[in-house]
């Protein structure tokens, strides 16, 4: 993928080396207690995150844990998987900037955050074992660059073009709560049962696996981003990490009803239309069979 002349972000929140502690009156839980809490949720398909928020009072604010900064080094060069991170999001800055100006509409950009280990969001605390996500009560999308070292180590696939695959699904998420898509889930899921929930989740999560085919379909038009290979390796990233394939990895059987991102088949396929077809309106999971 070419990338190293691509603009910088100026939304990217480095946040790694910072010390996270529960502080004031807020829920306290050790470090082992909220990583079972963190897996047993992942397997069960909730999300971890839903949890917190039940611990903290069953629907109330969650009181976030007061979080301190490392020192860091002053003039330190920006390290290259926080430079990769922060031109994949300017690119995903100027392609969604492009495509709501053509229907007379203004993007208003997301905020990325680097941390390490454990984050506070305004959706709850987050452990990096719950993998990159997007909070949309404060617009920003959270990741930790070790993601990038199981993607390519545990479930094989390697390249940066699936890492900024990675990045632009969670950018699609963002997309969502803008357009309004988002809210209109969370509100239907309120009336459903657990089972017809994850099915709206599953067609929420495959909409941003289109979402991110459609930058890169038009980043790629303008920038000419793509090199060879990298379509292959955005597929495999795809496919990875379908809900089968990891239920199969984790628990040795596969619970479809329990899907709340879909299949490897399924994410392909919509990440594919999205990269072929450049178009929102193609992505309208929720009016699809597929």
């Amino acid at each position: 993928m070419r990338w190293r002349t691509g603009r910088r972000s100026e939304n990217v929140e480095d946040r790694r080396g910072a010390r996270v502690g529960l502080g004031g009156g807020g829920i306290r839980l050790g470090g082992g207690t909220l990583l079972v809490l963190v897996l047993g949720a992942w397997l069960l398909g909730v999300n971890p995150l839903e949890i917190l928020s039940l611990l903290a009072g069953g629907g109330s604010t969650l009181e976030l844990p007061s979080e301190e900064r490392a020192p860091v080094e002053a003039g330190a060069p920006p390290d290259e998987g926080a430079d990769f991170v922060s031109v994949v999001l300017a690119d995903t800055e100027d392609t969604w900037s492009a495509l709501f100006a053509r229907d007379g509409a203004r993007y208003e950009v997301p905020k990325l955050v680097l941390f390490t280990g454990v984050v506070r969001s305004a959706c709850g605390t987050a452990q990096s074992a719950m993998g990159p996500f997007y909070c949309p009560l404060d617009q920003k999308v959270y990741i930790d660059l070790a993601f990038y070292r199981d993607l390519r180590d545990r479930f094989g696939a390697p390249g940066d073009f699936a890492q900024a695959y990675v990045i632009a699904h969670e950018v699609g998420h963002h997309v969502q709560t803008l357009l309004g898509v988002s809210q209109q889930v969370h509100e239907a899921q309120q009336r459903l049962s657990q089972a017809e929930g994850n099915a709206l989740s599953v067609r929420l999560e495959l909409q941003a696996d289109c979402y991110a085919g459609v930058w890169a379909h038009h980043a790629d038009r303008a920038r000419q981003v793509l090199e060879q290979g990298d379509v292959e390796e955005g597929l495999g990233a795809a496919a990875a990490i379908g809900d089968d394939r990891i239920q199969r990895r984790t628990q040795g059987t596969v619970v479809p009803e329990s899907f709340t991102h879909g299949s490897s088949r399924q994410r392909v396929e919509w990440f594919r239309r999205g990269l072929e077809e450049g178009s929102l309106e193609r992505c309208d999971t929720f009016s699809s069979r597929g």
